[in-house]
């Protein structure tokens, strides 16, 4: 049997996300809803919602208040920050509702914004978090559209921190430090860090001051960790960490950022009472965590061939009886010892059918019950990378467990 199970491990990658989704019924694509509009399926599904509640743990672990933030705005809303003299060419046309004009947003932030702004703050109060998944829209042509990487309605894990002055460098040390956790979780090591500045021209709002201000709490808060930097590719309204992984190709992509902005604050006329009694304006850091959810699956997809950690993964765990009449009691038993976790009894086919099948769904743990397993309360487990083995039924449990036991610490740590 040990020889039939171990089948599941060092199993060759597909490179392409596309078709790996596919296979496994992660998501797909409608005509009739449009390109770069991908469906998520059941199994996509289940994957989105851990990523979703990563992000939540996330940021509720580092202070962040939830928000919920409409998908429209005023075409005045944009123009204030700055995002239509810089982005209309990629945004969708306007949609002219009376004498008024809404389009669909680029981005997140001058929303937040607009949060802040609907109540009073004291320095007392900052530094204010909020965090939102929040859908953001392009209008990309079709010919650039691939798969999760390219697409028109992105997902984004978005959060703004509001703060003092002589709060920013801690806010940048606290995003960095949660991004490189949030990487460790979903096995995508950082491959380094790059720090985004000015570079010649005049598409950038701001004063130089602020310019100058922004960059030193970046640079202050990378501390020891080795970082490039990119002149030219910082935000238009201020310099930024980018932090970089790299994909199956071999090539990098920028997945997270965390950038320092004096520009919207200023623009919006945000505020705070200080210590003095005076009004002071606050500083606006960016942090996007998880990145988009859509180019973030594709790089899973591809970096394992599909393989997911064990607690973004569709089924967690599959047991296998050799024969339903004589094993499925002792095969329900165990999977009930796992409430909770998304765990499913194959009963239909032959072994070797239901192992191929495990196999190609990328269940990361499997667990056969035959004859000598059920006499001596055992499974013979399989996880991915490790070859199968008969263990008790206990030694089982306490190894799938373990298993997810770092990113449970994420949702405690929230509590």
């Amino acid at each position: 049997m040990n020889d039939l199970v171990n089948d599941l491990v060092n199993d060759p990658a597909p490179a392409d996300h596309s078709s790996v989704g596919r296979h496994l019924g992660l998501f797909d694509t409608s005509a009739l809803v449009g390109p770069g509009l991908p469906l998520w399926l059941p199994a996509g599904g289940v994957v989105r919602a851990e990523l979703e509640r990563l992000a939540v743990d996330l940021s509720l672990a580092t202070g962040c208040q939830r928000v919920n933030t409409p998908v429209l705005g005023k075409r005045a809303l944009f123009e204030r920050s700055g995002h239509w003299q810089k982005f209309s060419a990629d945004m969708f046309p306007p949609v002219r509702v009376g004498d008024e004009e809404y389009v669909l947003r680029p981005a997140n932030c001058p929303h937040h914004t607009q949060v802040y702004a609907a109540r009073p703050h004291s320095y007392r109060d900052l530094p204010v978090r909020y965090a939102e998944l929040g859908a953001m829209f392009r209008s990309e042509l079709s010919g650039v559209l691939t798969g999760l990487r390219r697409v028109r309605q992105i997902s984004l894990d978005d959060a703004h921190a509001f703060c003092r002055p002589d709060q920013v460098v801690d806010e940048v040390r606290l995003a960095l430090e949660t991004v490189e956790q949030a990487y460790a979780l979903l096995g995508l090591p950082v491959s380094r860090f790059r720090l985004s500045l000015r570079g010649p021209g005049e598409g950038h709002l701001g004063d130089d001051d602020a310019w100058r201000r922004a960059e030193s709490s970046l640079r202050e808060a990378l501390g020891d960790r080795p970082f490039d930097e990119a002149p030219g590719e910082a935000a238009f309204y201020g310099p930024k960490v980018d932090v970089q992984v790299t994909d199956a190709a071999g090539r990098e992509e920028t997945v997270s950022t965390v950038q320092v902005d004096h520009v919207q604050p200023e623009r919006f006329g945000l505020e705070f009472v200080g210590r003095d009694g005076e009004r002071h304006r606050p500083v606006m850091v960016h942090r996007g965590l998880l990145g988009s959810a859509e180019r973030l699956v594709a790089m899973l997809l591809e970096v394992d061939g599909g393989w997911l950690p064990t607690w973004l993964s569709p089924v967690q765990l599959r047991v296998l009886p050799v024969s339903g009449d004589r094993h499925g009691e002792h095969a329900e038993r165990f999977a009930r010892r796992f409430p909770g976790l998304r765990v499913e009894v194959d009963h239909d086919g032959s072994l070797p059918r239901r192992v191929r099948a495990a196999r190609a769904a990328r269940v990361p743990w499997v667990a056969v019950v035959g004859d000598a397993e059920v006499a001596a309360d055992e499974v013979d487990l399989s996880g991915r990378g490790a070859r199968g083995r008969r263990v008790p039924a206990a030694a089982a449990e306490v190894r799938v467990r373990a298993d997810l036991a770092a990113r449970e610490a994420v949702g405690r740590r929230a509590g």
